[in-house]
């Protein structure tokens, strides 16, 4: 018998070697590389092309036609989703344990059985009775959700054959396995193959398949690459397991935009929808604190309020301490030194601390302003007043740069009751005809500090 071929699979990014390799020539990850078994390769003759002929066919031949979107029936998910589920596609729902990945598309089941959608939900982790117990804490199921307990892709093949349902729910792809790969599940080969044998289903059929996918301690998908490069959609589930909310961020999508997020808030009976999510990230804002500003930033195309927080004070030590949640600590430390070379504020010798309130995470350059006036308010111990919003990109020169959509950050504002936005100048001269909150156009850096502080 010829001998299995012996290869080394990175378990972080997918990249093949012939021998095992401390460190990962392509992701730089350590001890990554895992060791599998190939199948035996085929002759030259047999692995020649021997099927029908094909044809390539006109682009002006094709007729196209929007597909038919089923909706979830939560209007957060679709609007992540571009606006709903496409049959044929397979999305892919990635987040830490715990986070809720299998309570959003147990409800999503529960909401498409409520619309006479068939649904089948399989589950390689849980027994029916648990899935069965977590149901009853949801609410209550139509009857056209069938469950199944079965990891066997074979099997699950011809059961989905059989019943024909709409949308299939896959929890979780590590634990599917290939009974024609030799190795264990969840290894690359596995993950890898049970992709694309779900993948083919779904485009033969015109299932909609969601799968989730456990992440790796760097917030990843674990298994290769390849396995988010294969499906059309891929969503995170992010949020810090011990806090109420939950964030659905989009990383792709072959249906529609990749910048969307969903807010969700974890109760005891499920998910529940943040239709505000402004409103909800300034609850608990205080009042008549220094180091605290609201500003305003856009995701996809919803503009959310958050609350900048700032920590100034003296350092004690030789080399001043700076720590940033929710932004880029980078960020501060450049807008840090622009106040100390634009505006004259000797802050070198202090620590300073930089938070997003609400444990949300915000890199989108028109926060800048926000961190800079809050650090500035809290250097000098000065309030800024509760009732004031703003936005803008500085730059290294200490301008304060345009940023885009700055109509609706300003309608936003005016509809949670602010009723004063410090934004740039070039962004207010862009506005006409919004009524009930005082536009305060500024230029730089300096003009922003001595008008809000």
């Amino acid at each position: 018998m010829a001998k299995a071929r012996i290869v080394y699979y990175c378990q972080s990014c997918g990249t093949e070697s012939a021998k095992w390799m401390g460190q990962c020539p392509s992701c730089k990850e350590w001890n990554t590389f895992v060791e599998e078994a190939m199948p035996e390769k085929r002759g030259a003759k047999a692995a020649a092309y021997s099927g029908h002929k094909v044809k390539a066919t006109k682009l002006k031949d094709i007729e196209a036609s929007e597909e038919g979107r089923v909706s979830t029936g939560m209007a957060e998910l679709d609007r992540v989703l571009g606006g709903g589920i496409v049959p044929g596609s397979m999305i892919l729902v990635g987040g830490d344990p715990g986070i809720g990945k299998s309570t959003l598309l147990l409800q999503v089941c529960r909401n498409l059985a409520g619309q006479n959608r068939d649904v089948l939900y399989i589950s390689g982790e849980e027994s029916l009775q648990q899935i069965k117990i977590r149901a009853q804490r949801i609410g209550q199921f139509g009857d056209t959700l069938s469950l199944l307990c079965e990891t066997n892709l074979d099997a699950i093949d011809a059961i989905v054959r059989d019943e024909q349902p709409q949308v299939v729910v896959i929890d979780s792809i590590q634990t599917m396995y290939n009974e024609n790969i030799a190795s264990a599940p969840g290894s690359v080969s596995q993950v890898r193959e049970s992709t694309g044998s779900l993948m083919a289903l779904a485009k033969g059929l015109g299932v909609a398949v969601f799968v989730i996918g456990h992440v790796t301690k760097e917030g990843v998908v674990a298994g290769p690459r390849v396995l988010e490069h294969m499906v059309d959609t891929v969503l995170y589930f992010e949020g810090d397991r011990h806090a109420a909310y939950r964030i659905l961020r989009g990383v792709k999508n072959r249906f529609g935009s990749t910048n969307e997020i969903g807010v969700f808030e974890m109760c005891s009976g499920g998910l529940r929808e943040v239709e505000n999510p402004s409103e909800f990230m300034l609850g608990g804002k205080p009042e008549g604190a220094s180091g605290s500003v609201v500003a305003c930033s856009i995701e996809g195309s919803r503009p959310i309020l958050l609350e900048v927080q700032a920590l100034v004070c003296h350092s004690n030590f030789g080399m001043p301490r700076r720590t940033a949640a929710g932004t880029d600590f980078n960020r501060v430390n450049l807008l840090m030194a622009v106040l100390e070379k634009r505006v004259g504020l000797k802050m070198g010798n202090c620590d300073a601390y930089v938070n997003i309130a609400g444990g949300i995470k915000m890199n989108e350059p028109a926060i800048d302003l926000g961190i800079v006036l809050a650090l500035v308010s809290s250097y000098k111990n000065r309030a800024i007043d509760e009732n004031t919003i703003c936005f803008g990109e500085i730059g290294l020169s200490g301008e304060v740069r345009a940023v885009h959509m700055a109509e609706q950050r300003v309608l936003e504002a005016k509809k949670l009751g602010f009723t004063a936005c410090v934004l740039p100048e070039a962004s207010r001269a862009a506005l006409h005809g919004i009524d009930g909150i005082r536009l305060i156009g500024v230029k730089s850096v300096k003009d922003a500090i001595d008008l809000a502080i």
